[in-house]
């Protein structure tokens, strides 16, 4: 039996304190992303990510930046160890932008100058707000949204698993929405420590700034499928990534159905890159019945090589 890997990248939420240091200590390769990330973005990403504080980790125009580059690190920390390339990539959010940079779409330098344009962007956009919705039945969720739009905007932010949806909008109707499921079954509703309403109609301005700030970037096609959030679809061209990056901002992260279409292009082993397990949880509602692995850290990366290597050597 042969085996179909695909990378994952999370997204934000996933930040910790002293995310990547033992791996800048030990890999070359991952001190190579970590100093150009300095370099490029003229701060001290370094700094932010092993020593903090918090509350500078927490800001948007830092969080982003942060996460990208500790995951883009710790994937070339893997690539280090293993010889491996994905059937396909994919990543929530911002981190879609370390999808395609693995897919080769852009260099490292791109990359990061790009991730920071969206970050400045997002965080200037003010208003709104965001709640996870957790066990709530289709029809319930659809009629809390349609109580929701009785006083405002409210809409999906993101599809992150069968048990988990977060909506996004207003602060009254998210508000409203989110007390009418969770009176008529849902398990919990948690309200998001954002700074605003993200992947919303309130983020459009932002995408457009952002379409235009992209004309220029140097985008390759990739040499590796990358299902991209905005549609849940394989996308390889150049000029559709394009298209796609400013359209992320504002829309649903169709995280639910990327990793579907991933389990029914045959793949069965994913293995999640960057701060924190949050996509593996959400995996095991998607898809339970396949293989995640994590590498976030150095003994996670330690053992998520030996566990395929050994998947590899019983083929």
């Amino acid at each position: 039996m042969t085996h179909k890997i695909a990378f994952l990248f999370p997204g934000q939420g996933s930040q910790s304190v002293g995310m990547g240091k033992d791996i800048y200590e030990i890999y070359e390769s991952a001190k190579e992303v970590y100093d150009t990330a300095d370099k490029v973005l003229g701060k001290s990403v370094t700094q932010i990510c092993f020593e903090g504080p918090e509350e500078d980790l927490k800001q948007t125009i830092n969080t982003q930046p942060c996460i990208v580059a500790t995951s883009i690190a710790l994937m070339e920390a893997l690539r280090e160890k293993l010889d491996i390339v994905p059937e396909y990539t994919a990543g929530h959010s911002l981190g879609e932008y370390c999808a395609m940079f693995t897919a080769g779409v852009m260099s490292l330098e791109t990359t990061l100058k790009l991730i920071q344009k969206r970050a400045n962007l997002m965080s200037e956009t003010k208003g709104g707000s965001m709640a996870a919705i957790l066990n709530a039945s289709e029809d319930v969720l659809n009629a809390g949204l349609e109580e929701g739009k009785k006083v405002g905007y409210v809409d999906i932010a993101n599809y992150n698993s069968p048990a988990q949806i977060v909506i996004t909008g207003d602060e009254k109707a998210v508000k409203i929405a989110g007390d009418y499921m969770l009176a008529n079954g849902a398990r919990r509703v948690v309200p998001l420590a954002v700074s605003g309403a993200f992947h919303s109609k309130f983020m459009q301005e932002a995408g457009a700034i952002f379409a235009e700030f992209i004309e220029d970037a140097d985008l390759n096609d990739a040499s590796i499928p990358v299902i991209t959030n905005v549609d849940a679809s394989e996308t390889i061209n150049a000029e559709d990534f394009r298209a796609k990056m400013p359209k992320q901002i504002y829309s649903s992260v169709h995280w639910t159905q990327t990793i579907q279409k991933m389990v029914e292009n045959g793949v069965d082993t994913f293995i999640e890159i960057g701060p924190g397990k949050v996509l593996a949880g959400l995996n095991k509602k998607i898809a339970p019945d396949f293989s995640v692995y994590n590498v976030y850290d150095k003994e996670s990366l330690e053992k998520t090589v030996s566990s395929i290597k050994e998947l590899f050597a019983k083929i």
